[in-house]
């Protein structure tokens, strides 16, 4: 703040008044008035020197406004417009996610990326905001582009600076990998013992297929091209690595590429790989079966041979953790055992390869089997009794392979007419299996140990249903193959700063009925806006709850004041950025 003088030469009198100064987003020095303090006349008759006391006044002012320790007075005129075409509203959530970016040093990985290729557009500044853009806003490049103008700090590149950075985080997508996972070593242990792998696909809004957009099999049903993401989470559910392939590729043989890749620019040596049993062909379980690398992976008992599906569902010769005692899971207690594992195992060989087999039995598995079976049969109930001609053929977890079709006479022979029925057989063949669960190993370890390693899987599946529904990831409307590899490259590092700030968060630790879900963490940070009031700083505009409590202790700044100056909302700035 500074001392301000002004005189008006109409009634020849001069004013003192106590000032601010600022820039404005363009730029542009400007000043507003804190506090009018009266005319030079007016203020000799109460003091001997008034331009003496204006400065000591002016310094104790400016004492207490680093201490925050004076109130901020706004005047508005209810008569007065509003300022046409200027913008009052910012998000400030992102600043929670800028301080986790600094801290990975994503910024130090796009100077090295500059330096490569000596462009001369602000590489950082744009990869950060087309992050920050899939946590907040989710939409096209072009939105992207506006909605980086709702930040706080504004950005300093034009539209067309994105689409030319995108051919360059395409090229150097698996520098950024390899770089990005060294800096988190800084910051945070990673298990990168245990890695789960996964695949999944996305879809575009066109017909024709071209480079990586092919037909193939959607897992979302739909009849459009796809592109397939491979995915590797460490053991502690943090992204590791990922690949893009074309959409018919077979997704088996995407594995092992991308677990080579991570070998050699992750230094990585021992690794155990958890997969579902579609990734489990025999090629990759040999692949990781070395004194280095193990693999776990599910088995489906349906398709074990008949003596091993018998021996996995037989009643008797079941264990527990830590307990020698023989159980027959035909008698188990209800409630006593409703959260109990029990298991048996074996090694058997197959293709060559020794593993072992590890089977699960769980009352609380099975109990939630049949409520899913349950509700299927009742749907297929319904659409036989209201909308038989919605009938059509199915796929195995779909409701509909539960209704019977039989062509019948009224004397029970073979005719056109169609009856449609539940089928029993089928619900009694698959009723079999409620509660069991297969997996398979070359790993010697505690079979309990090998059981929680596996019960992990659901995480990565997370990863995907994140980018799918918060992030947006798809349907995907770029059309060139590198600005698609940009694409979800960008959505990959959106996921490791998701992960990171679960991480800070401490939302494993949290009890489950406390527990900071992923939405509404995203959520939270989309609604911390700021409205700016002119020269004077930003007015939080966002409900203060036990989450944004918990942000501001574990990053370490605040923004939930009743209103932030200029000045402390810059330190803020430099705070998120060290």
């Amino acid at each position: 703040m500074f001392l301000k003088k002004m005189h008006d030469k109409r009634i020849n009198k001069t004013y003192l008044s106590i000032a601010r100064g600022y820039r404005d987003k363009n730029g542009k020095a400007k000043s507003t008035t804190v506090q009018t303090l009266g005319s030079l006349e007016k203020l000799q008759q109460e003091h001997d020197d008034p331009i003496a006391w204006a400065k000591e006044y002016l310094k104790e002012l400016n004492t207490k406004e680093k201490e925050n320790a004076i109130p901020v007075l706004v005047k508005y005129q209810p008569q007065k417009q509003i300022e046409k075409d200027r913008q009052n509203s910012f998000n400030g959530g992102y600043l929670f996610l800028q301080k986790l970016y600094h801290q990975l040093e994503l910024n130090n990985i796009c100077d090295k990326i500059t330096d490569k290729y000596k462009f001369d557009f602000d590489l950082n500044s744009i990869l950060s905001r087309l992050i920050y853009g899939r946590f907040l806003n989710p939409s096209s490049k072009l939105s992207t582009y506006e909605f980086s103008k709702t930040l706080l700090e504004q950005p300093n590149f034009e539209l067309h600076q994105i689409y030319r950075a995108l051919e360059i985080i395409a090229k150097e997508t698996d520098f950024i990998q390899s770089e990005l996972y060294k800096n988190s070593l800084k910051i945070s242990d990673r298990n990168s013992r245990i890695l789960y792998y996964d695949c999944t696909n996305y879809f575009f809004e066109i017909e024709e297929q071209e480079g990586l957009k092919q037909y193939g099999h959607s897992k979302e049903n739909r009849p459009n091209p796809i592109v397939q993401m491979g995915l590797f989470m460490d053991g502690d559910g943090i992204p590791l690595a990922f690949s893009i392939t074309s959409g018919n590729t077979n997704e088996q043989i995407t594995l092992k590429p991308l677990e080579e890749k991570i070998l050699k620019d992750f230094s990585l040596s021992k690794i155990v790989v958890c997969t579902d049993a579609g990734l489990a062909g025999a090629a990759n379980r040999k692949f990781n079966d070395t004194l280095s690398r193990s693999f776990i992976t599910t088995q489906s008992i349906k398709k074990l041979k008949t003596f091993l599906r018998d021996w996995s569902l037989e009643k008797t010769g079941w264990h527990l953790a830590n307990d020698k005692k023989a159980y027959d899971i035909s008698q188990l207690d209800d409630i006593i055992h409703y959260d109990k594992i029990f298991f048996k195992e074996r090694w058997i060989k197959e293709n060559g390869l020794e593993q072992k087999l590890v089977v699960t039995f769980s009352l609380k598995y099975k109990n939630y089997q049949e409520k899913i079976r349950r509700a299927q049969i009742e749907r297929a109930a319904k659409i036989i009794a209201n909308s038989p001609d919605k009938l059509s053929k199915t796929n195995q977890n779909d409701f509909r392979r539960f209704i019977k079709k039989t062509s019948v006479t009224r004397e029970g022979e073979i005719a056109s007419k169609q009856l449609y029925s539940i089928d029993n057989s089928i619900i009694k063949k698959e009723s079999q299996y409620d509660g069991f669960y297969g997996v398979c190993t070359n790993l010697e370890d505690d079979t309990n140990s090998i059981i929680e390693v596996n019960k992990r899987r659901w995480e990565i599946e997370e990863c995907f249903r994140i980018m799918k529904s918060e992030f947006k990831a798809r349907p995907v409307y770029l059309k060139r193959d590198d600005r698609i590899t940009a694409h979800f490259t960008t959505c990959f590092l959106s996921l490791i700063l998701h992960r990171f700030l679960e991480k800070q968060l401490g939302v494993e630790k949290q009890p489950k009925k406390e527990k900071f879900t992923a939405s509404q963490i995203i959520d939270t940070l989309r609604d911390m806006n700021f409205q700016e009031i002119t020269g004077k700083g930003y007015l939080p505009s966002y409900m203060r709850t036990k989450l944004t409590d918990v942000l501001h202790e574990k990053f370490n700044f605040r923004t939930d004041y009743e209103i932030l100056t200029h000045s402390a909302m810059k330190k803020i700035f430099k705070q998120t950025k060290i």
